[in-house]
């Protein structure tokens, strides 16, 4: 018997036709009407090329046929099996599991989650669960979390569209500068601020331009955009060894407040945000929910 199609429904019907050895009375019990189980008992009929059950000598119920005696018990020990595969939720004990997550982030967000994450883990005694951090490709990213090869990605809000995402960091941008930069550590100002070499971090590799100067550009001012760097890390280093300054998130100027000075913004802007993004099949999944929930705690600690 071919089990594809709508054939699993149908044995479906059999398991109670053959426990009931009544039309009416399985139908009653299935929901549906006689006539549509006795369509169903006519379709099984010529898949099994047998009768299964035949009209009951005594005129009230009907008998099973010998291959209908044998399937049975076999035929209801394999649906009890399959509703119970069905019904069953998978759990995720990460005390016991070994499994390696794998998250796409670039070098800021990684910094910001993986010390906490990976500290929350391993004090908790969860010493078989593994992360990689690899850079998300972005042209890729929306089919890399649809496949599962990377199970959550660190981006801005709405990065992929249609995906879900969580919020985990919101925060304000500074600038960094050298500590005795010769500008000082008077509050900036918008003319001061303009006046200054940046560096600027682009994501993208090589950009020169970023929202902060659409938002000057409305101001009617300009900065001088000196040096570009892909990674986030490369910026105390020449931050450091320079007179350029740098707008960046607080969150990640806190690990240099040792080597560089952070001052407000001299007018408003948007906030860094980080969301975790993945895609919606794995909504309900158990390992998946462990995960963001443990992205949050990171970020609460």
């Amino acid at each position: 018997m071919n089990l594809s199609g709508h054939n699993l429904a149908l044995l479906a019907s059999l398991n109670t036709l053959l426990e009931e050895c009544n039309v009416t009375r399985a139908a009653e019990k299935l929901n549906i009407s006689q006539p549509a189980l006795s369509a169903q008992l006519a379709r099984l009929r010529d898949l099994f090329e047998d009768q299964l059950l035949i009209p009951a000598q005594s005129g009230r119920g009907m008998v099973r046929t010998p291959l209908g005696s044998h399937l049975r018990e076999p035929l209801r020990r394999a649906l009890q099996t399959l509703e119970e595969v069905v019904a069953q939720q998978p759990e995720f004990d990460p005390a016991r599991a070994h499994r390696t997550f794998t998250l796409g982030a670039n070098d800021n967000a990684a910094a910001i989650i993986a010390p906490r994450l990976i500290k929350l883990t391993r004090d908790a005694g969860w010493h078989h669960i593994r992360f990689a951090f690899i850079a998300p490709q972005t042209n890729r990213l929306q089919s890399q979390l649809e496949t599962g090869e990377i199970d959550i990605a660190l981006t801005s809000r709405d990065a992929v569209p249609g995906a879900q995402q969580l919020p985990l960091v919101d925060e304000a941008f500074q600038l960094a500068q050298r500590k005795g930069h010769p500008r000082g550590n008077e509050p900036l100002t918008l003319e001061s601020y303009a006046s200054l070499e940046h560096i600027l971090v682009s994501g993208q590799g090589g950009g020169f331009r970023g929202f902060i100067d659409d938002l000057l550009a409305d101001q009617g001012l300009a900065r001088r955009v000196g040096v570009s760097v892909q990674f986030y890390s490369l910026v105390p280093l020449i931050l450091q060894n320079s007179d350029l300054v740098c707008t960046l998130p607080a969150r990640f100027l806190s690990r240099y407040h040792e080597v560089l000075d952070s001052f407000p913004l001299p007018f408003d802007v948007r906030h860094f945000s980080l969301y975790a993004t993945w895609h919606r099949r794995f909504d309900d999944d158990a390992a998946h929910r462990w995960l963001r929930a443990q992205l949050q705690a990171s970020v609460a600690a």
